[in-house]
């Protein structure tokens, strides 16, 4: 469950479709008028929403991507803006209805683009423009060689290793023989894979052309990128434009249903030869029992690590060319492992992780052309996603970010703390490029100037401004940050969002916020949907507590909660719960509810018949109700192999396996005597929705006041505008029902 980049997915998942919108639909910057400064479901959805990015070869502009969505109309519009590197003389590009995404500079005047399918071309102020590719509207993703002499083209093709085609006289069938594991990814069903394609870039007649398309992949049954979340990052191109080097998992069915060992491929473009970096030639794949957990095999054994049997993914190349760096997991099966950086000398095939002192993941990366610090990344630490720069010691400074003391309390004045969530390199090397959020604010794009030496020199300035006009017309609320004692003992960080214009004197109705993943950072994230600040605005103080299991405060943090789903992640939550209701006199103890999605659903459906009456509600979203049922109906069946510890078939099981089973929320509906509002997508493959429906059903069937809100249309989230003002406006009645009596 736990993804990277899932905010970007998100926000591409729900591009409208090639030639949906009319010309004269155009939807745009929303520049409203509020009724009132408190932040509302609609105010939400009027925001721009920024994602790719990418300064021009020169360092002097910056095209980028924004998404805007129309209640009205159901659709989202993304369009492209320019603007010099200050953030100044910005423009924008796209005037169409059409969708415009995925822009690059070919060079310091001409930008590349995709639209309609299509790889397009045009000046850096919007004219010339010129259709490039001509794929009858395939073209899916691209990235175009140093030299411009290539482009690596996304496709995709036809797959039916699991799914067998229906027979030709029986055109209007639509069931699927499925004959194999992996038949369902996310929210579709498998029967066609990306491939990337290289192909010859050519200047014919004054116009940009690609010729000669060969499938990188050709003849082979799998897929890269990799599903669900995949994409451009996936794959690099070598600074001489001669190799390129991509992610894939190459197996298929069962064996792909129960691993996460994906490997670094490079592919010489000249002879058509590929190499894994990750694994000695002749590599013998070890047999695999699949309803064993991986953590009890001979795979993870250590003298095998050194063949990189976990997640490998995202390359880049260094500057020089003579290395390639990637974000490595340790473990195959465990797709919440520490995110190493791998760094391959391609000279002697040596390999080296610089981030062994790193005990969190690495999220995202650039190389540096700086001698004194070899790379960049982004990783998160005390609930913040930061900047830090690493050599080739492995001496690892962290460039800035806000001291979180483990006593006390911080207090935030609107907010001050912020994650990054993506670095690029820009001004030769001597700038970073990164996007930055909170809790309070929506992501912009930032400058910052890194000073390896003296990290405390290091400088960031805001470039764009993209919500300013609705966030002016906002009330902010205000964060707060505090340590809170286990009851084993230990020190936990619960962050804490205070209504606008708090005072603390009244008391306020109170939400425990249940994080997914369950190896998600409750970092300073900004969502449309888990949104604290329009929470905090509807007059709620959230208890966000960074429980057992969450990145930033070491692995053994991180990984207890492996195999325990129902024990110290729990007392965590109440560790958090009864400490802002006996220690904070602004909390009303009185009138408490817990809410939480997929992992945070789970914790609410278990809350439910555990919780001794704190909680006056609750509301689950895609959240696991029977673990069993889970166990086999979840796609990516690693995923359950991992946590769960066992088959529950099995008669041998561990003692984790069977405190798992014997623990699942279902098994407790006797005991539940709260009102409950049960979410789900029915295209959510991850978690179903019969376990949602299961969980209603049954708390009617107790005479538990309830509600189901289920969408025939949405997957494990809610993307479409009027289901997500449907969502929020269900949340908010449900918790005023119960909460603001």
């Amino acid at each position: 469950m736990n993804k990277a980049n899932l905010l970007l997915a998100a926000v591409l998942m729900f591009s409208a479709p090639a030639g949906a919108q009319n010309e004269t639909d155009v939807i745009g910057k929303q520049n409203i008028k509020l009724a009132s400064k408190t932040m509302t479901p609609e105010a939400l959805w009027a925001m721009g929403r920024i994602s790719s990015y990418e300064a021009s070869p020169d360092g002097k502009r910056i095209v980028y991507q924004v998404g805007y969505y129309s209640v009205k109309q159901n659709k989202s519009h993304h369009v492209l803006y320019v603007m010099n590197a200050d953030g100044s003389n910005r423009q924008l590009l796209t005037h169409s209805a059409k969708n415009e995404t995925d822009a690059t500079w070919l060079d310091t005047e001409t930008i590349a683009f995709l639209t309609g399918g299509e790889i397009w071309t045009m000046k850096a102020d919007g004219t010339g423009r010129k259709q490039c590719s001509k794929t009858d509207g395939q073209v899916e993703g691209f990235k175009f060689s140093p030299d411009g002499s290539k482009v690596i083209i996304l496709k995709s093709i036809p797959f039916h290793e699991v799914i067998k085609e229906n027979p030709e006289d029986l055109p209007k069938a639509t069931g699927r023989l499925v004959t194999d594991l992996m038949y369902r990814h996310w929210d579709h069903y498998v029967e066609s894979i990306q491939h990337p394609f290289v192909a010859d870039v050519k200047m014919v007649n004054g116009q940009w052309s690609m010729v000669n398309e060969i499938d990188i992949l050709e003849g082979e049954p799998y897929e890269c990128p990799m599903e669900p979340f995949g994409g451009m990052e996936q794959l690099a191109w070598s600074p001489d434009s001669k190799t390129i080097a991509y992610t894939c998992r190459k197996k298929t069915g069962l064996a792909y249903s129960i691993s996460t060992d994906s490997d670094i491929f490079l592919y010489d473009v000249q002879t058509r030869k590929t190499r894994n970096l990750c694994k000695p030639e002749g590599y013998q794949e070890p047999k695999i029992d699949p309803t064993k957990t991986m953590k009890y095999q001979a795979v993870n054994a250590p003298e095998n690590l050194k063949n990189n049997p976990g997640y490998d993914q995202n390359p880049k190349f260094s500057p020089d060319g003579k290395y390639v760096a990637w974000t490595s997991m340790a473990r195959n099966g465990y797709e919440s492992d520490r995110q190493r950086l791998c760094v391959y000398n391609l000279a002697t095939g040596e390999k080296k992780y610089l981030t062994e002192s790193f005990d969190s993941n690495v999220d995202d990366f650039v190389w540096s052309d700086n001698k004194d610090a070899l790379i960049y990344f982004i990783g998160v630490w005390h609930a913040t996603e930061n900047l830090y720069a690493v050599n080739w010691k492995g001496e690892l400074k962290q460039m800035f970010a806000m001291v979180t003391p483990q006593s006390g309390s911080g207090t935030q004045a609107g907010n001050s703390w912020a994650d990054f969530g993506s670095i690029q390199l820009m001004n030769n090397g001597k700038q970073l490029l990164m996007e930055r959020h909170s809790f309070t604010a929506p992501a912009d794009l930032y400058v910052v100037t890194p000073n390896f030496k003296k990290p405390a020199n290091t400088a960031i300035s805001q470039i764009t401004f993209e919500n300013k006009h609705i966030t002016d017309q906002l009330a902010i609320p205000s964060v707060q940050q505090r340590w809170v004692k286990t009851t084993d003992g230990k020190q936990m960080l619960v962050w804490l969002v205070l209504p606008p214009n708090f005072d603390e004197t009244k008391k306020y109705p109170t939400l425990l916020f249940c994080e997914g993943g369950p190896q998600s950072p409750v970092s300073q994230f900004w969502s449309y949907r888990w949104n604290f600040m329009i929470m905090a605005s509807q007059g709620y103080v959230i208890v966000a507590p960074n429980r057992r299991g969450l990145p930033g405060f070491g692995q053994e943090w991180l990984e207890q909660i492996s195999g325990d789903w129902t024990g110290q992640c729990i007392k965590d939550y109440l560790s958090a719960t009864d400490f802002a209701a006996n220690n904070l006199p602004f909390v009303d103890k009185d009138r408490m509810g817990a809410v939480g999605a997929s992992f945070g659903g789970f914790s609410v459906y278990f809350l439910a018949g555990h919780h001794d009456k704190r909680f006056k509600c609750f509301i689950a979203h895609d959240g696991a109700f029977n673990l069993e049922a889970m166990y086999t109906e979840t796609e990516e069946n690693w995923f359950s192999n991992w946590e769960y510890d066992d088959a529950y078939w099995n008669k041998d099981q561990t003692a984790n396996a069977k405190k798992t089973y014997e623990n699942s929320p279902h098994r407790f509906v006797d005991k539940w005597d709260t009102p409950i509002l049960c979410i789900h997508g029915e295209k959510d493959y991850r978690i179903n929705a019969t376990q949602g429906m299961s969980a209603f059903n049954a708390a009617r069937m107790n005479g538990i006041e309830a509600q189901l809100l289920i969408f025939p249309d949405e997957n494990h989230w809610v993307l479409k505008p009027q289901n997500g003002i449907l969502w929020q406006r269900t949340y908010f009645n449900w918790l005023d029902r119960w909460l603001k009596k």
